[in-house]
């Protein structure tokens, strides 16, 4: 008798049950990557993947990649095709249990294939994250697989088992374990077989329904999480201790104004908190205003201090750019003059290829050439520099340029003179009747701005440096990448004007200061409200009992806009509720409390949010609260204690809000159902 014939039948077969349970698994996550190769994208970078990987290979390593790059190039359909049904077999031939022998090696070949061509020998090394690499991380898989069933024999889950008792010589094809025969096996009893089969089951599920994550989250490395964080969502609550001086500068006196800039590597403000490396002029960002007269000779003499070449190219001169817009390496200078022949706000920028990475590291600014005519005199004259910041995270609070979201054009910040909302917090002054001149460049790189003042039409709107084109009547002017425009205004009433770029996106993200025009005062908006007292909404009939499809309905129309139907909420504006404390309290009174009455002001988790939550007592019964609060507890994987609407109805009789305890008072705000802009 051999050993494995001595075996305890129903102890050997719990192997096969183990090894059932991870085949299947298996099985599926390859049938969901087989699935993939389907998709236009699998096709139409296959050739991409191989490039990638070769990228960065060492020496040694580098034939091998360029073999495959020369085999599959000419090639790329019937590679893709062989991938695509190589995958599907696999899949099936692993959920089904069909030659699992011939399928563990070739499975196992495969993915050792595809680990060392598509990804480039990836793993096990991976910082930040937990993964080995996928191709890896299957023959490690397809390994375990045969040692299992080396240990267990048949598998009388698998259409191999039921193959083999009819026909033995397929066990050539299926079987590590010539020892054990079909008949040797016992199945294991149903007590033990159906928590079994529901943990395969539990588990395919979790697989698919981790699929959305897996197609959409970026991998766990430095340079993802790194890309993920804004600086936005680092910024302080407080405001900026002090912006930058919009002023515009005097203009050199005498016939040639001498600008001496000095090109530098800086760590500069763009939020409050937050840092960004960047590459200046004038160690700021924008850099210095350069303000001259039409006619006037401008001497530009630019020394570069930093640890790469740069150079400098004016919007405003007629100069050959190939004597004096050239590169200079660390520790050179050049020295050019040109006459400001045209009068008008221009931008400067260095003009060192990318010149998208250099402008969006900061190395720009504006330069102001007045008219020899020149415009009517202006009581207040402020230099705005919109700028556009693509930040990732390089430590703590201090952020570096990404290049990636450069050629996306998916800013984190869009800015005036550098900073997001600095001139919100600290905002420009003038007098009520003075004329009030804002010249606006943008420095892009890339977006255009919808220059406005809110409360405001311009006198008059300069396009360029001829006055006799001046515009009037107009609210809202664009401004291109690379463009300046003059904008007038008199504003006679003392007030808060706010000037934003009306692409409402960029002004979410920075784009937004205060023009504050005399004292306002205790003046107050003449807001009335009704004396005769709103009529409560009518009650639901009957016993209250959640329904799900209509709680969803109600949050979506009253609630959704703002806090979005996946409940993360707005960034900067209204709070989040999926995982929030206030949804998640067994108490209800705080999400109650914010409904019924409404609140504003209060930070959650340190972050103000702007967004006001109205009261929704006149407008919404309590059954219609409760199924609201409900679905907000139940949805998005909260797990609160659901309510009734005899709980709305007790917190409705309340003669005043509730009064969380600071800690839930945080919170309040984020349990609101909804919130009015």
């Amino acid at each position: 008798m051999t050993e494995t014939e001595g075996r305890n039948p129903a102890n050997s077969n719990w192997p096969a049950m183990a090894g059932t349970a991870l085949r299947v698994a298996f099985g599926m996550i390859w049938l969901v990557s087989a699935a993939l190769t389907f998709s236009p994208d699998f096709a139409s970078h296959y050739v991409g993947y191989l490039h990638n990987a070769a990228t960065g290979q060492p020496a040694w390593s580098a034939w091998w990649f360029n073999l495959w790059i020369a085999l599959v190039t000419p090639n790329v359909a019937f590679f893709v095709w062989a991938t695509r049904i190589a995958e599907v077999l696999l899949a099936l031939a692993l959920i089904f249990g069909i030659a699992r022998k011939f399928t563990y090696i070739v499975g196992l070949l495969f993915s050792l294939l595809i680990w060392s061509t598509a990804e480039g020998f990836g793993g096990p090394y991976s910082v930040g994250a937990s993964n080995i690499g996928a191709g890896l991380s299957y023959v490690l898989i397809f390994a375990a697989l045969i040692v299992i069933n080396l240990r267990s024999g048949p598998s009388p889950y698998s259409l191999d088992y039921l193959i083999e008792r009819r026909w033995p010589a397929w066990r050539k094809v299926s079987e590590w374990n010539p020892e054990v025969h079909p008949e040797q096996v016992q199945r294991l009893p149903w007590s033990v077989q159906g928590p079994a089969l529901a943990g395969v089951m539990l588990m395919t599920a979790l697989l698919l329904a981790g699929l959305h994550s897996a197609l959409n989250v970026r991998s766990a490395s430095p340079a993802a999480a790194a890309a993920a964080v804004s600086p936005l969502s680092l910024a302080s609550t407080d405001p900026v201790a002090q912006a930058r001086d919009a002023r515009l500068p005097p203009v050199p006196a005498g016939d040639t104004a001498e600008i001496r800039i000095g090109v530098s590597d800086d760590n500069i403000d763009i939020a409050s908190g937050v840092q960004y490396q960047a590459w200046t002029f004038g160690k700021s960002v924008p850099g210095p205003v350069i303000h001259v007269r039409q006619g006037q000779r401008v001497k530009v003499v630019l020394t570069n201090n930093g640890t790469m070449q740069h150079s400098i190219d004016f919007h405003s001169a007629i100069t050959p750019p190939n004597l004096h817009y050239v590169d200079i390496m660390p520790g050179e200078s050049i020295e050019f003059t040109f006459e400001a022949k045209v009068a008008g706000a221009f931008l400067y920028h260095c003009g060192t290829p990318p010149v998208l990475l250099h402008i969006g590291n900061g190395m720009y600014g504006a330069m102001i050439v007045d008219p020899a005519i020149p415009l009517p005199p202006a009581a207040e004259s402020y230099v705005l520099v919109q700028g556009e910041w693509y930040t990732q995270q390089v430590s703590g609070q201090v952020m570096a340029g990404n290049y990636q979201k450069m050629l996306d054009i998916k800013p984190d910040e869009v800015v005036f003179n550098g900073t997001a909302f600095q001139y919100r917090d600290h905002p420009l002054t003038a007098r009520p009747g003075d004329l009030v001149r804002l010249y606006v460049v943008n420095a892009g790189p890339s977006l255009w701005s919808a220059f406005h003042v809110i409360g405001a039409i311009f006198d008059k709107v300069y396009p360029d440096g001829d006055a006799a084109h001046a515009l009037t009547g107009v609210s809202t002017y664009t401004v291109g990448p690379g463009e300046g425009a003059v904008f007038d205004l008199t504003l006679d009433e003392a007030g808060h004007y706010p000037f934003v770029d009306h692409s409402m996106a960029h002004m979410e993200i920075g784009a937004v200061g205060v023009l504050a025009v005399g004292d306002v005062g205790n003046a107050k908006p003449p807001i009335t409200r009704s004396t005769t007292a709103a009529t409560p909404p009518p009650q639901a009939t009957g016993p209250y009992a959640f329904n799900p499809a209509k709680a969803e309905q109600l949050y979506n129309r009253n609630c959704g806009a703002c806090h979005q139907a996946n409940g993360e909420g707005t960034p900067g504006m209204f709070p989040p509720l999926r995982g929030n404390a206030a949804v998640l309290d067994p108490n209800p009174a705080t999400q109650l409390g914010a409904i019924l009455n409404g609140m504003h002001g209060v930070p959650i988790d340190g972050v103000n949010y702007q967004g006001a939550m109205p009261p929704f007592a006149s407008t919404l019964n309590d059954a219609d609260i409760a199924d609201i609060v409900n679905h907000e507890r139940t949805s998005w994987g909260n797990q609160g204690k659901p309510i009734t609407a005899d709980d709305v109805k007790k917190a409705r009789a309340a003669a005043t809000p509730p009064a969380p305890a600071p800690a839930a008072a945080a919170a309040a705000p984020a349990a609101s159902g909804a919130h009015a802009h």
